[in-house]
């Protein structure tokens, strides 16, 4: 996941505007941490995270002039794009590198976390299976 937030940097870090007089703010290091939180939070919440090309964005398009704004998009858009195709094919990627244990999305009756490991297609545990198809119908309804 790392090369993926890290392409997105290497692409638009020539193209961030020029640092403010007076600012405490490293353009650059508050970029690649954006860019990071996004590719990091897309691997961790895939099904919650609707998203992740325009929420990065509208974190780092402050950082670029108006004439790059397209680009970033785009960037950002391409590059995200790529993964959510890698953890689509790889599921367990992230977590076998950051060593954070995979958790079921749906809670206990008593309002904690489900800590079963969940199945890859769609982030529940076998035991909370009915949830996500609940959820796929509740989707299908709003369409």
């Amino acid at each position: 996941m790392y090369q993926f937030s890290r392409a997105i940097y290497r692409e638009l870090a020539p193209h961030i505007a020029p640092r403010k007089p007076g600012s405490d703010v490293d353009d650059h290091l508050a970029v690649l941490h954006a860019c990071e939180a996004a590719v990091a939070r897309l691997a961790q919440d895939k099904f919650t995270f609707a998203r992740p090309a325009q929420t990065l964005f509208a974190d780092i398009r402050t950082y670029f002039p108006m004439s790059e704004q397209q680009r970033v998009l785009r960037v950002s858009s391409l590059y995200l794009g790529y993964a959510r195709e890698f953890l689509a094919e790889h599921p367990f990627a992230y977590h076998a590198v950051s060593g954070e244990p995979l958790q079921c999305r749906a809670t206990t009756r008593k309002g904690t976390p489900c800590r079963r490991t969940p199945l890859p297609r769609n982030g529940y545990c076998p035991s909370h299976q009915h949830l996500a198809e609940t959820e796929h119908g509740e989707q299908l309804v709003a369409a």
